[in-house]
């Protein structure tokens, strides 16, 4: 964790006050650097300025951090556009200082911890459907913005009843979360990893073509099929198959392009990919769709 202290009347002695329970860097930035905070992913800032100049560098921005404010008495009618914050008065109490610095921390540990059960599935830690909907209307907009690719991959795990019904459902679980760390290993920071149903999962894949979509799902198929799962009690690996569907923006001339086209597209592909015998990765512009 990192502490960013910027203020015109700090001392160096103020950075040796703070001894919070966490393993921590501690750290003073000059005013040239201020506006580039974010450079250090500050777990809390610490600003020790004149009043004015506080109302002011809070007024224009909103800290994607927590906030602590060193006064020699509290404001009136001051708004602060952070995610937390609080004042302390000088001169500053070693005790009081390090208190409320634990108690920021704990609120944005608490924030950050309800954010993630908002968006994210409780198994696998990947994101949410809720939440793929949402990134996948603004990444369309984006790619009408900017005229480039999206992709959408949706993958099956082949035949995962019977990994149910063989072994019960914590091997499921367990299979489910190893696809999701494979996956996670090999998407890029930008992509978005989804678990879309109880055996589906989702890949945006911006600024990608449904080509390069089939080089990465066709990769990461050939991975599943060598994967090593043996339930317990078996001597060998229980064989496991992916399937999967790819759909591309821009979509279909004439057709209208949202969210639901593009993940009803990739449906659709998966759907042939299952029908022909699965352990497959079928592009949704070469399905025969006349047949």
């Amino acid at each position: 964790m990192n502490i960013v202290i910027y203020g015109e009347n700090s001392k160096s002695d103020l950075v040796q006050l703070i001894s919070t329970d966490e393993e921590i860097e501690v750290r003073q930035i000059p005013l040239e650097e201020l506006e580039n905070y974010k450079q250090y992913n500050p777990s809390v800032m610490i600003l020790d300025l004149d009043v004015n100049k506080v109302r002011e560098f809070c007024a224009v921005r909103k800290l994607e951090c927590p906030l602590l404010v060193l006064v020699s008495e509290i404001p009136e009618n001051l708004t602060i556009r952070a995610l937390s914050y609080d004042y302390i008065k000088t001169p500053v109490n070693q005790i009081e200082l390090n208190t409320r610095i634990n108690a920021l921390l704990k609120t944005e540990e608490i924030k950050r911890n309800l954010v993630k059960t908002a968006i994210c599935d409780e198994l696998t830690g990947l994101y949410n459907r809720k939440y793929l909907h949402h990134r996948l209307e603004a990444e369309i907009s984006r790619s009408k913005r900017y005229s480039t690719h999206l992709s959408c991959l949706l993958l099956d795990i082949d035949y995962f009843k019977i990994v149910n019904d063989m072994y019960g459902y914590d091997w499921g679980d367990i299979l489910l979360k190893k696809i999701a760390q494979m996956l996670s290993a090999l998407v890029r920071k930008e992509d978005v990893l989804t678990r879309y149903g109880d055996e589906e999962f989702i890949i945006l894949l911006p600024e990608t073509t449904e080509q390069q979509a089939m080089i990465f799902a066709e990769r990461f198929r050939k991975d599943v099929e060598k994967m090593e799962f043996i339930p317990a009690n078996e001597e060998e690996r229980h064989p496991v198959t992916i399937s999967g569907g790819i759909s591309s923006f821009p979509c279909m001339e004439g057709v209208e392009e949202n969210a639901n086209t593009l993940i009803r597209y990739a449906e659709h592909a998966l759907y042939s990919a299952k029908q022909s015998g699965k352990n497959k990765i079928v592009e949704f512009s070469k399905m025969n769709l006349g047949a």
